[in-house]
């Protein structure tokens, strides 16, 4: 009898194949992606079928043929049954499960990632906070995660802790003073005090802590476009989980620019 490995994870992607069965990609802390098959998981009265789902968390029992990780039992954990109701939430949970496959590998831990995916759903599904505002956490944290953690700290010219007209320079990962960034401001995003706050917050805050912070109006905005963009630049790919939702959920438009910020 093939050795069973046990292991908990969240799927990323489901790929349909052959007449029944289905491919995943899961996420697990100890293994990090692993490909599985989930074979009979598209029959109607399929044991494993909930398991199989996309974002699905559950308790695997897996046996390895012919290089591939077969999946024999299953035992679901969380299905996150409000994202799943809400076509525009679950479309962004989309997005997280692809931001994830992006930057997870085969056989390295991801532990902290899985952690901070799990998090991220359960706040989608159970916590009153704006869509934008844990979608831009995410982002963050996770690019934070993968070895993109940008600079934050202060100006990284002239080395202003309160940067006067904060910038995000994306490309670099470095946030600056407007003075400072000269010429080459028209090519960066500006912030504000209470978007940089958020931002500094959001990477060096424990985990379970990182959206506990309110947002609203410019703030909020500039908030999420700069952490969209910085993943997107430091990535180098779009997403087209992002480009889904967005078409379904338009961004806040920025309400003006002598709007109040928010601080931390």
């Amino acid at each position: 009898m093939a050795e069973r490995l046990v292991t908990k994870g969240v799927v990323l992607r489901e790929t349909q194949t052959k007449e029944a069965d289905k491919i995943l990609t899961v996420l697990t802390a100890e293994h990090g992606r692993l490909a599985v098959v989930a074979r009979g998981a598209r029959r109607k009265n399929s044991k494993i079928a909930a398991a199989s789902e996309l974002l699905a968390y559950s308790e695997l029992v897996l046996y390895e043929q012919r290089g591939w990780q077969i999946l024999d039992e299953a035992s679901t954990l969380e299905l996150w049954g409000h994202v799943r109701q809400d076509v525009v939430l679950l479309s962004l949970a989309s997005y997280f499960a692809e931001m994830t496959e992006a930057v997870t590998s085969e056989g390295e831990r991801a532990d902290e990632v899985l952690a901070l995916l799990l998090n991220t759903l359960y706040a989608l599904d159970t916590m009153d906070k704006p869509p934008e505002q844990v979608k831009a956490a995410f982002e963050l944290r996770l690019l934070s995660l993968a070895g993109y953690e940008p600079l934050l700290a202060d100006c990284a010219v002239c080395g202003r802790t309160a940067p006067e007209k904060p910038m995000l320079d994306a490309e670099q990962g470095v946030v600056l003073c407007r003075s400072c960034a000269g010429s080459a401001a028209r090519g960066l995003l500006p912030l504000d005090p209470g978007s940089l706050a958020a931002m500094r917050h959001v990477v060096g805050v424990e985990r379970k802590r990182m959206l506990s912070f309110a947002l609203r109006g410019e703030t909020l905005t500039r908030f999420a476009r700069a952490c969209e963009t910085f993943a997107r630049v430091q990535l180098d790919r779009d997403f087209r989980t992002l480009d889904f939702y967005k078409s379904l959920c338009m961004q806040p438009a920025i309400s003006g620019e002598n709007a109040k910020s928010d601080k931390i």
